[in-house]
Parts: C-alpha cells; sequence; structure tokens
C-alpha cells in the first residue's frame, strides 16, 4: 500500500504544492469551528504530534513528507487565526445607549439609494465609547464640508455589533471585530461640525460622486461599482435583481475588473510606445506595458478599498505578469493557491466570508476544467472557419459557466440560502457585456470627462447599463430563476467543498473518489427539512410555519428581518402575517399556533407588546403551551411543556431555531464558546442620560389573551 501510494503521490508531484494553502485554511477554518482555547492549543498541538510522527516513523517519501508539512501548515493556521483575532482587538459597546459621540471621521460612505450616508469615526478618548464607531446619517443631516478627516459632534443611539439573528444568518458581531468596529447606531440631528474634512474628499470618493452625477439611478450605482467598488447607489430593487439572475459578482471588483484594467493599460502601453521606433528597437516593450499593468493593478486594488476579491485578483495579476515576464505558463492552479495562501496569511478571517469563497471556487473551477487535457484539447486554437471557431468559443464559455455555476451553488445556498438556475446563460451576455462594452465605454467617459467632451460616451453607457439591468430583471422574474434553500447544514457544506477540492486539485483518476463526498453532501443538503419556528436573538420577532406557509408574528418587522426570516426559512418571496392565518389566532398582545409535522403537534404561544397581562391568564394560556416566545422576563409561574423562550433565555442562546421532523434546536451562541468577538472587552455606556431603559411591562392597559374576535385563544 505505501509504495502505491508513492506511486500515485510521485504522479501528482507537480500538484501536491496545490494544498498548502488547503492546510492552512484547514487549521483557520478550526479556530473558528472550535468554541474555546483549550481546543484551540490541543488542535495545534495534535497537528504538531502528527507532523513529527509522520517525520519520525514515515521512513521518508512524498507521503510523509505531506503529512508532516501539512500538521504544521494546521497548527500554524490555527495559530494564524486566533493570533489575527487578537490582534485587532477593541472594546465593543457593553449595551444600548444613547450618547454624544465627538471625533474625527475616518470613512466616509454615501448610501444614495437609502438616503443615508455611513460614517467610521474614531471617537474622543476620555468619552467612555469603543475607540471606533460606525454611525448612520440621514443625508439631509450631513452638514456641509463634512467629510473624512473632519472632526464632528453628535448624539446618536448606539448599539453592541450585532450577532446573527438567528443560526445560519450573517454575524456582524464577528466581522465587526476584525473591522475594530464597536458599536453601531443612527445619528440624530444636530451634526457639529468642529473642523472640516478634506476639501474634495478621498480619490474614491470624488470618483463615485462624479459617476453618480453622469448616471441616475442604479445605473449610476453600477458605473461606480465598476470603477470604485461602491455600491451603496444601487436601489435594492436592482440589487436583488442581481442577485437572482447570478449577476451579482459583477458588482464586486475581482478578477474581471482587474483584467480588464491590466489589458487596457498594457495595450494602450504597448500602442503608445510603439510608436517611438528608437524606443521600440531597444527595449523590451511587452515587459514595459507588464510593469505598467502592475501599477494599474496595485492602483485599482487601492481605489477600490483593497475588498479580500480585489485583493485576490491583484495578487494573481501580478503572479500572471511575473509569469509573463519570465516566459513561463501564466495561468495555473499554481498562481491561484499562491494567491490565495497570500490573502490566507495576512487576513485569515477572510475564510468564512463568502466573497473569499465564492472569488476563489470560481477561480479554481476555471483553471482546473481548462487544464483538463480534453477540454483543452476541444478549445485550443487551431485553424479553422470563422463561424466555427465563433460556436467553439460560445461553446468554451457556456461550458464554462455551467461548471462555475455549479462550484457556487453550495456556497450560495450556505450563505444566501438561494440557488441560481440560469446564473450560466445570463453570464454568456453579461460578462461581454460588461467587460467588452460597458467598462470600455465608462473608462472613456471618464477619460474624455477631463477635457469636457465625455457626454456622448456616458450617453453610450447608460445605455449598455440599461441593458444589463433588463437582462438581469428578465433573468430574475422567470419562472425558477431562483431556489429558496432552508439552511444547510454545515456538515453537508464541509463535505461538499471537500470533494471540490479533491475534484480539482488532483490531476489523476483518483481525483473522481471527490464526487462521493460532494453527492453525499448534496443529498444531505436536499434532505434537510426546512425549520418550523425561528425566534430572533432579541425574542422581538418570530416565524412560525404553520399550514406548509411561513408567517411572522408582527406585522411592523422590517424589510432586512423579513427577508432574514424567509431566507432562514427556505421561503422565496414575502413571508404571511399570523394575524392572516385561519390556523393561527392572536390578540394586540399574543398570538397563539400550532405546527403539525412528523406525526407531532406544538403549541406555541408568543407575546408580541409591551402591555402588562393578566397574571393568571398568563400563567394558564403557558401551561397550555409547548413552546412560549417573549421579548420579556416572564414570571416563573409560567411553565410551558417543554421550552421557555423569554429575555433571559434568548441572552444565553441568541436566535433559536426548532425543526419539528428532526427534533433539533440550534441556536446562535453556544456554551463555553470563547471566541474574541462574544467575550472581548465590554465598554460600559458613558451615561444613561437619554437612554430608553429595557421595561418589560407597561402599564397603560392589561392585555389579555383574547383575540379581537372575542373568542378565548386557548
Amino acid at each position: 500500500m505505501r509504495d502505491r501510494m508513492e506511486a500515485w503521490l510521485d504522479a501528482e508531484r507537480d500538484r501536491i504544492a496545490l494544498w498548502v494553502p488547503v492546510a492552512f485554511g484547514t487549521g483557520a477554518g478550526g479556530f473558528f469551528l472550535m468554541p474555546d482555547p483549550t481546543q484551540w492549543i490541543a488542535a495545534m498541538l495534535a497537528a504538531l504530534a502528527m507532523a513529527c510522527a509522520a517525520a519520525a516513523i514515515g521512513r521518508g517519501g512524498r507521503a510523509a513528507h505531506g503529512v508532516a508539512v501539512g500538521g504544521v501548515l494546521v497548527a500554524a493556521g490555527v495559530a494564524a487565526a486566533w493570533w489575527r483575532a487578537e490582534q485587532v482587538a477593541a472594546p465593543v459597546l457593553a449595551r444600548p445607549v444613547v450618547a454624544v459621540v465627538t471625533g474625527r471621521v475616518v470613512e466616509m460612505e454615501a448610501l444614495v439609494a437609502r438616503d443615508l450616508v455611513r460614517l467610521t469615526i474614531e471617537s474622543d478618548p476620555g468619552l467612555g465609547l469603543p475607540p471606533r464607531v460606525r454611525v448612520n446619517l440621514s443625508t439631509d443631516d450631513v452638514p456641509k464640508g463634512l467629510g473624512e478627516a473632519a472632526q464632528i459632534r453628535l448624539r446618536a443611539r448606539l448599539m453592541p455589533p450585532a450577532a446573527a439573528s438567528v443560526p445560519g444568518g450573517y454575524d456582524f458581531a464577528r466581522a465587526a471585530w476584525f473591522a475594530g468596529i464597536g458599536a453601531t447606531g443612527r445619528g440624530f440631528a444636530r451634526v457639529e461640525l468642529l473642523s472640516p474634512g478634506a476639501a474634495q474628499g478621498s480619490l474614491r470618493r470624488r470618483l463615485t460622486a462624479h459617476i453618480t452625477d453622469r448616471l441616475e439611478g442604479s445605473r449610476g450605482g453600477i458605473a461606480a461599482a465598476l470603477a470604485t467598488g461602491d455600491e451603496g447607489a444601487i436601489s435594492e430593487r436592482d440589487a436583488e435583481a442581481m442577485r437572482r439572475a447570478g449577476l451579482a459578482h459583477l458588482l464586486s471588483v475581482s478578477g474581471l475588473h482587474i483584467t480588464a484594467a491590466v489589458a487596457a493599460t498594457m495595450v494602450v502601453t504597448l500602442r503608445l510606445l510603439a510608436l517611438w521606433p528608437w524606443l521600440a528597437i531597444r527595449v523590451r516593450l511587452p515587459l514595459v506595458a507588464a510593469g505598467m499593468g502592475a501599477l494599474a493593478a496595485i492602483g485599482y486594488t487601492l481605489l477600490t478599498g483593497s475588498q479580500v476579491p480585489t485583493i485576490r485578483s491583484c495578487v494573481a495579476a501580478l503572479l500572471v505578469l511575473a509569469a509573463l515576464a519570465m516566459g513561463r505558463e501564466a495561468m495555473t492552479l499554481r498562481l491561484v493557491a499562491a494567491g490565495a495562501m497570500v490573502v490566507l496569511a495576512v487576513r485569515p478571517e477572510a475564510l468564512v466570508g463568502p466573497s473569499f469563497q465564492l472569488s476563489f471556487a470560481a477561480i479554481v473551477a476555471i483553471v482546473a476544467l481548462h487544464e483538463h487535457p480534453r477540454v483543452r484539447g476541444w478549445f485550443e486554437p487551431c485553424e479553422e472557419p470563422r463561424a466555427r471557431r465563433l460556436l467553439r468559443g460560445l461553446g468554451s464559455l457556456l461550458l464554462t459557466g455551467v461548471v462555475v455555476e455549479a462550484a457556487l451553488m453550495p456556497i450560495a445556498v450556505y450563505h444566501f440560502h438561494k440557488a441560481g438556475l440560469y446564473g450560466a446563460a445570463a453570464n454568456i451576455v453579461a460578462i461581454p457585456l460588461t467587460t467588452f462594452v460597458v467598462m470600455p465605454l465608462e473608462a472613456g467617459a471618464l477619460l474624455f470627462d477631463t477635457i469636457g467632451l465625455g457626454g456622448p460616451l456616458w450617453w453610450l453607457t447608460d445605455g449598455s447599463l440599461r441593458a444589463l439591468l433588463w437582462l438581469a430583471h428578465v433573468v430574475a422574474d422567470a419562472p425558477g430563476a431562483s431556489l429558496a434553500v432552508p439552511s444547510m447544514p454545515m456538515g453537508a457544506f464541509l463535505a461538499m467543498i471537500a470533494g471540490g477540492l479533491w475534484l480539482a486539485l488532483w490531476n489523476t483518476r483518483v481525483r473522481w473518489i471527490g464526487v462521493l463526498p460532494i453527492v453525499v453532501g448534496a443529498v444531505w443538503a436536499a434532505s434537510t427539512p426546512p425549520p418550523d419556528l425561528l425566534v430572533t436573538g432579541d425574542g422581538r420577532h418570530m416565524a412560525i410555519r404553520v399550514g406548509g406557509r411561513l408567517a411572522l408574528l408582527r406585522d411592523r418587522a422590517g424589510d432586512y428581518t423579513r427577508a432574514m426570516l424567509a431566507e432562514n426559512g427556505g421561503t422565496d418571496g414575502e413571508p404571511w402575517l399570523l394575524d392572516d392565518l385561519p390556523e393561527a389566532r392572536c390578540s394586540r398582545d399574543a398570538c397563539v399556533a400550532t405546527i403539525d409535522g412528523q406525526g407531532r403537534r406544538l403549541r406555541v404561544l408568543a407575546t408580541r407588546s409591551g402591555y402588562q397581562l393578566a397574571w393568571k391568564d398568563l400563567v394558564v394560556a403557558c401551561r397550555a403551551a409547548d413552546v412560549v416566545v417573549s421579548d420579556r422576563r416572564l414570571p416563573r409561574a409560567c411553565r410551558p411543556r417543554w421550552l421557555r423562550l423569554d429575555a433571559p433565555v434568548l441572552r444565553r442562546t441568541g436566535g433559536v431555531m426548532l425543526t419539528l421532523a428532526s427534533g433539533r434546536v440550534r441556536t446562535v451562541m453556544h456554551p463555553g464558546d470563547r471566541h474574541p468577538w462574544l467575550v472581548g472587552a465590554k465598554v460600559a455606556p458613558p451615561s444613561t442620560e437619554g437612554t430608553t431603559p429595557a421595561i418589560p411591562f407597561r402599564s397603560r392597559h392589561a392585555g389579555a389573551l383574547i383575540p379581537r374576535d372575542g373568542h378565548a385563544a386557548l
């Protein structure tokens, strides 16, 4: 067996290095999955012990060497993620507060579509606030002269960065920890400008404003996103259409945009320098053009905010240019692995974000597909009629789109709970339209604006963006364009990722073993039943599946809450309201509904107002219910038959998801979880003046569990 393994690894010797970022990423991912320092240390010691054992008893060979290096890399990944989490440590606000914030604006982002301006402020020491807070302001409340580096004073309602509202939701607390943000909130007028900021603002902000002035609405937002990475001017309706059509990747500055910028720079440089015969004879112009392309890639990355996909694409572009300069093959999986390793070494937290996963999954799928000898033989250039060459090019694009969609689907389902079905076909039109029409026209318009002649090109850019949005809406509105999927189990997701990596990174027939975990993960995910009950961490909002329909407890839930509960509940579209369902009985203060599934029935009671309830009625209702949900502290006498999810319990568990078919209850927080963003240093609010205390009961009326039609709820 050892000889056969060595023979196989010898045949795969050029691919073994591709597993370096995978091993490092496994360790970094383990840091986020394991709950406490004891397990992090144990994982590092176990990995190092495995490495030592392989070195000691492995008798040499590629297998022993690979296991030894892999163990060291896994331990290094855990250590790097742990070190990074401690390095960015900053105090976090302990509880909501209304406070006066004084400090310097370090970042200003216009959210035009929402009529908001988002400020990141470095608060002055001595205020008792976290060092960095993020505040949203209404556009009308922004004073003239406000910009980056301005000193301001404003009154704001601040709160700690929120953890995921329900299991499977977006964990903003973790993202804010690595961004150094200790509080978020909403500012009130009036905003006092103590000293103005930069007269013109940053180049990125000025360029974004210039583009949105030339193009209206979401078209200006998409154009700004292509140039600067700022998506704030895109309306939610158009952004949702882009997501459902599988075109959202066009809005994130990544490989497509970096490649276009580098290619355009190199072509222009070569054409201009070739006009000087003396220079063309004596200097290697392709090398000079590659250097200018590298500068363009770095500048574009800095301009667009240095996000993870942009950094990955910039690193890849620089490596491609270096390979071209040395006369080596440019686009290989080794280049992709090098880019991944650079990103993980600098920002290991990027591993758990959808941006990193989607961007690297796409590029790995593309390169692995076109490195396959059979695919390369199908689509390599050859002498043939132009029509056949065009058909082969379209076939290559279609095959690539299908493979990329298959690679991205598990990631999209896991993070966004939706799977696009027509994305490959839409991208066949959208990618060439964006690359060869929209971006060149926009670049030309910006260039000619320097001499005041950009108007005609802006008109053409506007028309091409209208075509892109039309395509997005047509595809998004098509039947079955987007399939809603309930929250995927972590095990199913990891199985599909592991299988995909095994299939893409090896080259011999052994690679096909990777199909097995992919199939297992897909079947596991497809057979996972949708949740029957979702409760947010504050207890205010609940979604319950009654009669096969997902319904909300409160009719005043915001758009974000509605969308989040619908997505995690596996529902595509607007959820119902409990008041509108005949299976539920609701009063102004409470609702009662029954969940049926797998031969089991659960009666759920949920409060939905802040008014005082009659104590005896509440106790009787609790005894008749299996599950009680409330955003207040319920009396001890309230004892349901199974679960009591009131304010004290939800503070310990976070959001809750209940699936009746499996009898499983999932929570956002887990006992013993010691990740820094959960247990980091807390800042007590500086003052309770102006705050709204948590009042479990208000006494304007004593509500009873009686619905509006006068019949008893229980």
